[in-house]
């Protein structure tokens, strides 16, 4: 199977380079070589392959509140391109999504097929996207995931590694719950999906996010433990921590169909955060 991967730079892409398995090539395409504001250029780059994954984003959440326009080309237009090249070609488009398309309300896990509602520029950026993917009606697996970590760039486990290294206490949200999810499990999961499309298996919309849900708060609280750190996690509520562009209080999401569909559970980020600890110390 030959795939051609967007978002080379990226904390998904990175772990999919790591954990291509036998029989399986990969062609990794980063910015540099690709203007992701180019609509045009994301569809010449594709070239020969079997399936195309698109790990690319704009992900400064709180930027995309000023700069939606780039945040739109890059999470919109490039995937929508993409997917219309895909389509003409007859083949799988994989596009990873986020959580951020829903209004963040309640207590239940939203499902797939439950109606949206971004509350930002981002999840806005990102469900125009998901529309211009499934506009091209190819053959193409929408994934949505949430707050995703791992032991490359920025991410929730390195900042709280970082601050809670210097500090006594640190104040973390506690009213925000969804499932921390390795990067590394989301490759693992997209090379499953990936080979299965390839092979006929139908796509869609999906769902895909580690388990247990739980508060940032806790989160926070598991790495200061795995990690050996007495660095204290005090409760607070997003009220008191504002942030340019509004986050969900409910990040859970049901993954039930994508088990189903491709055999994959949602993994245990406990599990996946050892991991990803050890490879940090190492």
């Amino acid at each position: 199977m030959r795939l051609v991967v967007f978002g080379q730079s990226g904390q998904v892409a990175q772990e999919l380079a790591r954990r291509l398995p036998q029989g399986v090539s990969a062609r990794f395409l980063s910015r540099d070589q690709v203007d992701l504001s180019d609509p045009l250029a994301c569809s010449d780059a594709i070239g020969v392959c079997d399936a195309v994954i698109n790990a690319a984003a704009y992900t400064a959440v709180d930027k995309a509140e000023t700069d939606e326009a780039a945040a739109h080309s890059v999470n919109a237009a490039a995937p929508a391109a993409m997917a219309t090249h895909c389509a003409g070609l007859d083949i799988p488009f994989l596009h990873l999504s986020t959580d951020y398309v829903f209004d963040g309300k309640g207590i239940v896990p939203f499902a797939p097929d439950h109606p949206t509602g971004p509350r930002n520029a981002y999840g806005r950026t990102k469900l125009a996207g998901e529309d211009g993917v499934r506009a091209a009606m190819g053959r193409h697996l929408i994934l949505r995931t949430s707050w995703v970590v791992s032991a490359h760039g920025a991410n929730f486990v390195k900042t709280m590694l970082r601050l809670g290294s210097s500090r006594d206490s640190l104040t973390v949200v506690a009213d925000q719950i969804g499932g921390p999810t390795p990067a590394a499990d989301i490759a693992d999961a997209l090379l499953v999906a990936a080979r299965a499309m390839v092979h006929g298996a139908k796509g869609g919309t999906h769902h895909f996010a580690g388990a247990p849900d739980v508060s940032w708060a806790d989160f926070a609280r598991e790495i200061m433990a795995q990690a050996g750190l007495a660095c204290q996690i005090i409760d607070i509520p997003t009220s008191a921590y504002p942030t340019p562009a509004a986050r969900p209080l409910n990040s859970r999401l049901d993954c039930s169909g994508f088990e189903a569909a491709f055999g994959v559970k949602r993994p245990d980020w406990r599990q996946g955060l050892s991991v990803i600890l050890q490879e940090i110390s190492a």
